[in-house]
């Protein structure tokens, strides 16, 4: 064995996961498990008093779910690192957990080695993430990396362009909702939509734009 044992805490609310994950590290001479938490509340109170250096911490429990249990941790200053284990790998559990503080984010079906391996980096303040959630990280960081279409270049729903099609033809606003079994008011919303994609401010320059961007046909024929 190299390196200062691990200090754990075990935060879940199945006793049958507890015992197996307590089983799993007191197997080795590397980590020792202080305590077991049922809840997030728990979790708080015996990380408070004990110090662990890794917290192994579901999400789904009763009472005090576990990003509540990192956000409380992160504000009392507690310095144990917080290893989510859980079965979820979704948005919305992946990512108010990582912003609430979490070291790392592993799923349950993790290979005994993974597990250890993941404890000791989050141990060294290392992030660790499983593959699924990498991945998940990685998409949503591209997305948010990918900037919007310039004013005047967004495309047009189907809806507008039905709306703008009307208008072309002459329509009335009343005319183009009566048209569309749609409100005066939701045809000037879409108007504004229409304007704001066009790059233009009127129904004239809308139409105009329309035209010629191959939006819509010259002389169309009426429905």
């Amino acid at each position: 064995m190299t390196g200062p044992v691990i200090r754990l805490l075990i935060a879940d609310d199945h006793p049958v996961v507890r015992d197996g994950l307590r089983g799993m590290f007191t197997g080795d001479p590397g980590f020792e498990v202080l305590a077991e938490a049922a809840d997030g509340a728990e979790a708080v109170r015996l990380a408070e008093t004990l110090r662990p250096d890794v917290v192994l911490m579901d999400l789904r429990m009763p009472g005090t779910d576990g990003v509540t249990a990192i956000t409380r941790m992160a504000e009392r200053g507690l310095p144990a690192r917080v290893l989510v284990l859980t079965t979820y790998d979704t948005d919305s559990d992946v990512l108010p957990a990582i912003e609430a503080g979490a070291t790392g984010y592993l799923l349950k079906d993790a290979l005994q080695d993974e597990l250890f391996r993941a404890v000791r980096a989050a141990a060294r303040g290392e992030s660790v993430l499983s593959p699924s959630v990498a991945a998940r990280l990685m998409s949503r960081m591209r997305t948010a990396a990918r900037p919007a279409p310039p004013r005047g270049e967004e495309p047009l729903s189907p809806r507008e362009l039905e709306v703008l099609g009307l208008i072309a033809r002459g329509g009335t606003n009343r005319e183009t909702a009566a048209r569309l079994f749609i409100s005066e008011a939701t045809v000037k919303t879409h108007l504004l939509h229409i304007y704001g994609k066009l790059g233009v401010n009127d129904r004239a320059a809308a139409v105009a734009a329309a035209f010629d961007r191959g939006l819509l046909r010259p002389n169309p024929k009426s429905p």
